[in-house]
C-alpha cells in the first residue's frame, strides 16, 4: 500500500503497542494504599515467636570501684599439724670485728707474795755435819736467808724450788739438802786430780711456816771438797713457785 493510506497504516501499527504499555501501567495497584482499585483482604494472624539470637559481645570492664570498709575479724582457726623438720642451713660468714670498747678503769693491784734468794759460798773448806753457811748475797731481798745460820727460814707457806751447783776441787764431796733435820736429796763427787769437777741437785718441796731448809756436809772431814775462788763458785737458792691457796 502506498500513498497517504499506507503511511497512515504505518504510524498506526507503531503507536499501538505504546498506548497499550501505558494502559496497562495505569491499571497496576499501589501498594502503599489500603485500598487501590480493587477491595482489601482481612489482616492475617501473627507469626510464631522467633528463636533466641546468640549472645552478644562481652562489654567493656567498668572503672574500678572504691575500696570497702574493713570486715570484723573472724575467729582463730585451730592450731595446724606440726611440719618436718627444715633442713639445716650453711653457716653464714664470719662477722667483721667490733669496735674495740674504752679502756678500763685501773684496777687494783693484786698482792703478789715473794719469797727468794740466791747466795754463794766464800769460806772453804765447809766444816762437815753443820749447814754450810753461803755469805755471798746475789739476791735476798726478802731477807728469809739467814747468812749466819746458813739457813732459809719459810715465811709464806706454799711449793718451793731449791737448787745447788757447788764447785768441787781437792777431794770428794758428800752434800745433803736438809729440811727441818731430815736430809731430803744427797749429792755425792768423786775428786778426779789435778782438776775441777761439778756436782748439782734441785728438788721442789712444800713448806709450812717456820720450817727451815739448808746444805750440809755429810760423812767424814774427807768429803767436804767444796771449793770457791774468785773465778769459781758454788752457789745455793731457792724460791716460792705458789702459796698455798687455804692460807693466802
Amino acid at each position: 500500500m502506498r500513498g497517504p493510506a499506507g503511511f497512515l497504516l504505518c504510524l498506526l501499527l507503531l503507536v499501538a503497542p505504546y498506548c497499550t504499555e501505558v494502559a496497562a501501567q495505569d491499571d497496576e495497584p499501589d501498594p502503599k494504599m489500603p485500598c487501590a482499585k480493587w477491595m482489601g483482604g482481612a489482616p492475617g494472624y501473627p507469626g510464631h515467636n522467633g528463636l533466641p539470637g546468640r549472645d552478644g559481645k562481652d562489654g567493656r570492664d567498668g572503672l574500678k570501684g572504691e575500696k570497702g570498709e574493713e570486715g570484723a575479724q573472724g575467729p582463730k582457726g585451730d592450731a595446724g599439724t606440726m611440719g618436718n623438720r627444715g633442713v639445716a642451713g650453711f653457716p653464714g660468714a664470719p662477722g667483721l670485728p667490733g669496735i674495740t670498747g674504752e679502756k678500763g678503769q685501773k684496777g687494783e693491784a693484786a698482792f703478789v707474795h715473794r719469797s727468794a734468794f740466791s747466795v754463794g759460798l766464800t769460806e772453804k773448806p765447809p766444816a762437815p755435819n753443820i749447814p754450810i753457811r753461803f755469805s755471798k748475797i746475789f739476791y735476798n731481798e726478802q731477807g728469809h736467808y739467814d747468812t749466819s745460820t746458813g739457813k732459809f727460814l719459810c715465811n709464806i707457806p706454799g711449793t718451793y724450788y731449791f737448787a745447788y751447783h757447788l764447785t768441787v776441787y781437792l777431794s770428794d764431796v758428800k752434800v745433803s739438802l736438809y729440811k727441818k733435820d731430815k736430809a731430803v736429796t744427797f749429792t755425792y763427787d768423786q775428786f778426779q786430780k789435778n782438776n775441777v769437777d761439778q756436782a748439782s741437785g734441785s728438788v721442789l718441796l712444800h713448806l709450812s711456816s717456820g720450817d727451815e731448809v739448808w746444805l750440809q756436809v755429810y760423812g767424814n772431814g774427807n768429803n767436804n771438797g767444796i771449793y770457791a775462788d774468785n773465778v769459781n763458785d758454788s752457789t745455793f737458792m731457792g724460791f716460792l713457785l705458789y702459796p698455798d691457796s687455804d692460807d693466802h
